[in-house]
């Protein structure tokens, strides 16, 4: 379970409230006026950016000071972070050792994260090589090797065409629940949202409120966020 507990996060001169808590499996849209502090949300629990006051909590555990590798966190960010000088089966690799230095195990795990997202046979090519869809599913092996229960999506899948990104929000939700891993993910896209989350946590006006059922959001939505949705 998630908790922000009275939490205030600060980017620069702006502070985002949160008094939340969101249970551990859930899929949870972030959503919200461009500008709000969506990012500023993902980023405060991934530990890039400071808890002014209050603390966040993992299973009881206070992460708030923790720094973001030591979080039980994964996270996919708009753009894929792939190196271009490394081989895709090198770049998923990080995700299981830094510097690289992989036994014959760590090796087959690899092999089988490229297999499950769909770059069989692909381990040699360089990220220059690959399509944006390709791309995006070696970001999501690497992000799975990491093994976290936690999995944050800052709109990873924003630069492709509406049916690969549908395709890689599905792959996504499947992979959340085969692992059971706990899933925020920030839309602007509302079809996003019922595509694969039950719940949503509206963030506007400096705060993010408690988490409710998806659907209910948006079919019912506050004048500040209908407003944003046209």
């Amino acid at each position: 379970m998630l908790k922000l507990d009275a939490a205030h996060i600060r980017n620069g001169s702006f502070t985002l409230a949160a008094d939340l808590t969101i249970s551990g499996g859930a899929t949870v849209a972030v959503i919200g006026p461009s500008g709000a502090g969506k990012s500023t949300l993902i980023e405060g629990i991934a530990g890039f950016l400071p808890v002014a006051h209050g603390r966040i909590t993992w299973d009881g555990a206070d992460i708030t000071d923790q720094p973001p590798g030591a979080r039980p966190v994964a996270m996919l960010f708009q753009e894929d972070n792939l190196f271009p000088h490394l081989t895709l089966a090198q770049n998923v690799g990080l995700g299981l050792s830094p510097n690289l230095r992989l036994s014959a195990q760590d090796k087959t795990r690899v092999t089988e994260a490229l297999d499950r997202v769909g770059l069989a046979g692909m381990a040699t090519r360089k990220p220059g090589a690959l399509s944006g869809g390709q791309r995006s599913r070696a970001a999501l092996a690497r992000v799975m090797l990491q093994d976290k229960p936690l999995l944050l999506l800052d709109e990873p899948f924003a630069a492709l065409g509406p049916a690969l990104r549908m395709e890689m929000l599905d792959l996504v939700a499947e992979i959340a629940r085969e692992t059971g891993a706990t899933l925020l993910m920030i839309s602007h896209a509302p079809e996003d949202a019922r595509r694969i989350t039950a719940q949503a946590v509206l963030v506007a006006e400096g705060t993010a409120h408690a988490p409710r059922p998806t659907g209910e959001l948006l079919d019912n939505p506050p004048p500040v966020l209908r407003d944003y949705l046209g």
